[in-house]
């Protein structure tokens, strides 16, 4: 798979990218096969469920410390795709649920939603002699270096972790608009925000976790500046509360259109250890 060449003199903004990563479509939010697991679990009945507050869907969702090797971050508006989720238009309406899914919004009419971002942890190393210098002043050598740690990190995938909230049978509800829309818009779909627009042009079922009551699993592509990127996306119900995974990696996005973006995977230590402060 051909990936996006690193220049010397692109360095320093490949290096600005990764902290911009998850605003592709996304922000403050299983591999290509089987079905989207529309029953990944046996349903319970949330005819009478009471949703939670932000104040307890707080305490539930992971933090830094939950996942070893990762640290857990907030995101910020700066981040964002879109001030609000009113603000983002989807063309189908029926594509909707995962267009909010990948724009960092709930993907249902929740009561309450946060998310975090979550991203491998830096490895402690001794500060190099080239870390202070500016690219123009590094050695071959110290350049090489500057050059591994940024591919290093390009290799990374970040993740966005969200909880939402629903009374009654909203959380089932919304769990089955989702997996609808995964079979509907298998040719993709646009979605603006203002002046903003990102275009999917393809969604594909995947394999998901199993965890939960319910869950789905899919892959979307992206159209990045004339190439392809993949998206990794899984929407698990936990009861009267949703919990939503995105995952992108910069390895991923690729210079030409039609090749195989999708050989990475969302964490699965990300979603054992959400699950495990949900269950």
């Amino acid at each position: 798979m051909k990936r996006f060449a690193l220049p010397r003199t692109g360095v320093a903004a490949a290096a600005s990218v990764l902290s911009l990563a998850l605003a592709t479509g996304c922000s403050d939010s299983g591999s290509d096969s089987a079905d989207g697991d529309k029953a990944g679990g046996a349903k319970a009945s949330t005819a009478a469920a009471k949703a939670l507050s932000s104040t307890e869907l707080e305490k539930l969702i992971v933090a830094t410390g939950d996942i070893d090797g990762y640290e857990v971050t907030t995101t910020t508006e700066s981040d964002a795709f879109a001030s609000s989720k009113e603000e983002v238009k989807v063309v189908d309406e029926k594509c909707a649920p995962i267009a909010y899914v990948l724009t960092g919004f709930a993907p249902g009419d929740s009561t309450a939603y946060l998310n975090r971002q979550v991203i491998p942890a830096a490895p402690e190393a001794e500060p190099s002699a080239s870390s202070t210098k500016s690219l123009e002043d590094m050695t071959d050598e110290e350049f090489e270096d500057a050059m591994e740690n940024i591919t290093s990190a390009l290799r990374s995938t970040m993740t966005l972790v969200s909880l939402s909230s629903y009374e009654g049978e909203g959380a089932e509800e919304t769990l089955a608009a989702v997996s609808d829309a995964v079979e509907s818009c298998t040719s993709g779909f646009s979605t603006t925000a203002g002046a903003e627009t990102q275009k999917f042009t393809k969604v594909a079922p995947g394999k998901a976790s199993g965890g939960g009551d319910e869950s789905v699993a899919f892959t979307t592509t992206v159209d990045a500046d004339g190439g392809e990127a993949a998206v990794k996306s899984e929407v698990v119900r936990h009861g009267s509360t949703i919990a939503t995974y995105y995952s992108i990696s910069l390895a991923s996005f690729d210079g030409e259109a039609g090749a195989d973006t999708a050989d990475y995977d969302i964490p699965a230590e990300i979603i054992k250890a959400q699950a495990a402060k949900l269950n």
